[in-house]
């Protein structure tokens, strides 16, 4: 069985026991924490669930494992002839979980 969740703003295809760094979750931020996802469609074997009725009854469960962040991301400004630069770098804060348990 495995579902596609919305996860801060992207959608991740995810089954029990994966692992995947999403944007930071909001609140519950500390390792060791349960993270409920939305579920935007169920597979499980040849049935497949797109129903908004019972996809509200459906969640997936996940375990926070660590506050992450991502890559830097170095933003440079520059304007010919003017004597303008300006540098500037960025990491954005992500959340790693672990999938833990699909219930439809």
């Amino acid at each position: 069985m495995y579902a596609i969740v919305r996860a801060g703003g992207r959608q991740e295809k995810v089954s029990v026991g994966d692992v995947l760094t999403i944007d930071k979750v909001q609140g519950n931020g500390n390792a060791g924490d349960t993270v409920e996802l939305a579920p935007v469609l169920l597979v499980d074997g040849s049935t497949v669930t797109t129903d908004a009725e019972t996809l509200s009854r459906a969640v997936v469960r996940a375990e926070v494992m660590a506050a992450v962040k991502g890559p830097k991301i170095i933003i440079q400004k520059y304007k010919n002839k003017t004597g303008y630069k300006k540098r500037q770098g960025h990491r954005q804060p992500l959340t790693k979980v672990k999938i833990t348990a699909i219930d439809a």
